[in-house]
Parts: structure tokens; sequence; C-alpha cells
């Protein structure tokens, strides 16, 4: 029998850190969301006791540096499984893009492995499994809309935003997020983006005010270290995107747009210098 499950990326609305916290982590309150940008994942049970993983990109790793490796072993080792686990991870996410694409693909391991091996294990305990590889996984378990606080693995579920068009961007560099937390300064802001506004204008449904409410902490560090970020975001704004904001830790930066209308313009405005763009719906 094989399972496959898909993996969506994620975008923050809003992401701001509130501090520093002792055990090494940040504390944050994030909104996020998904997009209809997905890795799929085919799992297949092995008679024998192993894990492998195969895909069809040369870019990522495939033994135990693989998040989705690290959900097949965690799994087996927490229920006893001695059945065995072929993945193959069909990659569509940019790697190290702030799009939670790592995590999203070990979110899907964790489902796809429960139903594979008839675990029954509720989708709470998931999350639980899902935030021992990382702070995103939970979120990823679950999907839809949220509010994240903590090092992201508490979750409230909020409204889902309306239905429109997303452009994503991915300029051809990397980012460490340890490198840009390491870098920031919570008691040096200035403002914190609001949580109550954002939940508001999804609660209302109003697009215009949900592009308002878009803000990122993180923004101004990794702007600073890769101008490639700053010009993407102001190419974005300047082709007429609604709403532009650099998701997660970054490079990646995204564009709310209502009108299918302007989609060429922004697309190939892009393209003229940004080879990975991606334009999607929403995921609600």
């Amino acid at each position: 029998m094989k399972i496959y499950e898909k993996a969506p990326a994620k975008i923050n609305l809003l992401l701001d850190v509130l501090r520093k916290r002792d055990d090494g982590y940040h504390e944050v309150e994030m909104i996020m969301t998904m997009v209809d940008l997905a890795d799929r994942l085919e799992m297949e049970e092995l008679p024998r006791d192993t894990i492998i993983i195969s895909s069809q990109v040369g870019y990522i790793p495939l033994d135990e540096k693989n998040l989705a490796f690290q959900a097949a072993r965690l799994i087996k080792e927490r229920y006893d499984v001695k059945q065995g686990v072929y993945i193959h991870l069909d990659k569509k996410i940019p790697v190290a893009a702030g799009l939670a694409g790592g995590s999203s693909d070990a979110a899907a391991a964790l489902r796809g492995l429960n139903r594979l091996w008839k675990l029954q294990i509720p989708e709470d305990e998931l999350c639980r499994l899902g935030a021992e590889l990382g702070s995103d996984v939970p979120f990823c378990v679950t999907g839809g809309t949220a509010i994240a606080r903590g090092r992201g693995e508490k979750l409230e579920h909020i409204e889902n935003p309306p239905q429109c068009w997303v452009v994503l961007a991915k300029p051809p560099i990397n980012v460490s997020t340890a490198d840009v937390y390491g870098r920031f300064r919570a008691n040096e802001l200035k403002e914190h983006p609001s949580i109550p506004n954002m939940v508001r204008a999804l609660e209302q449904g109003s697009f215009t005010d949900i592009c308002e409410g878009l803000g990122n902490v993180l923004e101004n560090v990794t702007l600073g270290l890769y101008p490639e970020v700053m010009q993407l975001k102001e190419s974005m704004i300047r082709l007429g995107a609604d709403g532009v904001l650099m998701s997660g830790s970054g490079p990646t930066v995204f564009g709310l747009v209502s009108k299918e209308a302007k989609l060429p313009r922004i697309y190939n405005g892009l393209r003229g210098f940004c080879k990975e763009v991606y334009v999607v719906r929403m995921l609600t």
C-alpha cells in the first residue's frame, strides 16, 4: 500500500520576537497560514527495518539530516514500529527559503506514517512529536491559519485569510535562521506588529486591513545583511502587489494580490532578475 501526503509551504503574515529565552530559543508571536506551493510525499512500507528516502532533486540530504527521515525515525522509535519505510520526496518548495519546506515534509511524514501503520495517533500527539523536530512542525501538522507562540509550538487556530493570489520570490541566496536570530536585538525594537489588529482583519475578511497589518521584525536584520532581499521587496511593491513581506527569516518575499490582472506584470517584472518566482493561491 502507498500513502500520499501533501506538504504545503507556509508564510508568516506576522512575525514578532518578544525576547530571548533561557533555553536559547526566542519567544515569538506569529500568525502563519499556508499557500498552495507544496512538496509531495509518497510512502510505502518496507519489510525490513530501515528508512530510505529518495528525491528528484540532488540538493537536499537524504539521510538523518533530512527532517522527513527524522520524523520517520521518531515515530518508529516512539511506537515500536519494526517495519521499514520508503519515502519519495517530490520537492517543489525552495530550500532555506523561510517557507518551512523541511518542517512541512516532517509533518507530512508524521501524518502519512500514522495512516500507513494504522497507529491512530491523535493530532495533538502528532503536534507534540513534531515539536521535538522543529518549531514550525506542529503548525505544519495541523495547517490552516494560526497564532503561534512560545518558540512556535503553542498554536491557537484563527480565521483563514480571504482567498487571494500570492506571489513568492526567492533570490539565489540561502539565509541562516540561526544567524538572523543571533543578530536580532529585541530590546532595540521601536514598535511591534499588532496580533489583535491582524486577527480582527482576518475575522472581518478585510483584504486591505490584512495587507496593512503585515509585519516581520526580522526583516531589518535580513534586509541589512542581504541587499537583494530589499531589492526584491521594493520591486514587488513597485510592480503593484497589494501587501508585501519577507517570510520567516527570509530570503523569500511574498506579495498578496487581489486582482488576477496584476499577476503577469508582477511575475514578469520579478523574473527579470529572480529565477525562482511562483504564483500560487492562498490555501484556505
